[in-house]
């Protein structure tokens, strides 16, 4: 009879060995310097996930170039030598603390609004984003209409998510991890009703793809083989949580079949919703990360609810991946793991250590008051 939980199991992933299947999700944080630049409160707040027992921290989005990748004010950079610099404080305080880290690359795309550098945002097509912006990331009101990308900006976004990489290696980190989830730039190419493209990046899945494939193939060229590198997806978005991949099964077959291809070592997979089982399942009855795991043969990580260890559990044992990433119930538990081992309870998020922003500040005075009481 099994009386370890099956998240503290070892896993590997790509060629790192981690001591448990338990991850820290990408979460912004908006709490970086006015330039892009982490901050000492970053290292501080990154290292305590190491210091509780996580066995990978994976970063919140960090925007790729300085022209249009970045989403929010305050929203960390991989793009300056000051960023490597930042960054490299960071690496240096989670490996001291006994976890390995990844730099999450994003691009924005139409979903930019905290724009500091004077320019628009550019997307697949000239197509304003539904929903409005978010206020716990320093947003309001609607978004504006985005310029339709030509082919040079297709080659500037793959070169600054090359670089970007190439820079995160140099500031420490043991790989990265290409966002093309939850409705931004890679995730609108993706996107059926964002993406109104007639050449090679537009109308098939298999050309919708198509960039986010060619920016690992050409990282995974660039970096080597021992530089992890995966890829975070999502049918949901933040400004859509009722969208679904048309074609269901067959729309994520083939996009995990070129993503494998094109050298991912793994695939980070989020659902919307506590019930992630039912909330990852396609019309056909399969999971999206059981899909993921059969069609891939890579070790897939699901992100939605994990801090219900007994959903973990079910996840994990059931065949529907093999680790799980944990967003909220990590900054309400930054020792999570650890809790898990002794067997001790979590405290439950509240919405409240995002309020009236998701910063760090305002998450460790939430944690500070529990404790008080």
């Amino acid at each position: 009879m099994q009386t370890t939980h099956p998240a503290l199991i070892p896993q590997r992933i790509g060629a790192m060995d981690l001591k448990n299947r338990l991850a820290v999700a990408p979460m912004s944080r908006v709490s970086a310097a006015s330039d892009g630049t982490p901050t000492d409160e970053m290292s501080d707040y990154y290292r305590d996930f190491a210091h509780g027992g996580f066995g990978a921290v994976i970063t919140e989005g960090t925007y790729t170039d300085t022209a249009h990748s970045q989403g929010y004010l305050n929203q960390p950079g991989l793009a300056t030598d000051a960023h490597v610099e930042g960054w490299r404080r960071v690496t240096d305080a989670v490996h001291a603390a006994g976890a390995p880290v990844i730099a999450q690359l994003m691009h924005a795309g139409a979903l930019s609004q905290g724009y500091s550098h004077g320019v628009g945002a550019i997307a697949p097509s000239a197509i304003t984003p539904r929903g409005v912006k978010l206020e716990e990331y320093g947003g309001s009101g609607g978004w504006p209409t985005p310029r339709g990308m030509r082919v040079g900006d297709i080659d500037s976004v793959v070169q600054g998510f090359l670089d970007a990489a190439a820079r995160a290696h140099t500031a420490g980190f043991d790989g990265v991890e290409i966002h093309a989830a939850n409705g931004y730039l890679l995730d609108q190419f993706l996107t059926v009703y964002t993406n109104a493209r007639d050449d090679e990046f537009g109308g098939s899945v298999a050309n919708r793809i198509r960039l986010t494939a060619r920016i690992v193939a050409d990282i995974r060229h660039r970096m080597g083989r021992h530089f992890l590198l995966g890829v975070r997806l999502s049918e949901t978005k933040v400004n859509d949580l009722t969208y679904r991949w048309p074609g269901g099964a067959a729309d994520a077959e083939i996009t995990f079949a070129a993503l494998t291809e094109a050298g991912a070592d793994y695939l980070h997979i989020a659902s919307e919703g506590r019930d992630f089982i039912d909330t990852a399942r396609l019309p056909d009855g399969r999971t999206i990360t059981a899909v993921a795991r059969e069609v891939s043969g890579l070790p897939v990580m699901a992100n939605g609810g994990m801090h219900d260890l007994h959903q973990a559990a079910e996840v994990l044992d059931g065949g529907h991946a093999d680790l799980v990433s944990v967003g909220r119930g990590a900054l309400a538990n930054p020792d999570l793991p650890a809790r898990l081992v002794a067997g001790a309870d979590l405290n439950q998020f509240d919405h409240a250590m995002l309020s009236p922003m998701a910063t760090i500040a305002n998450a460790r005075a939430w944690r500070t008051a529990q404790h008080a009481h």
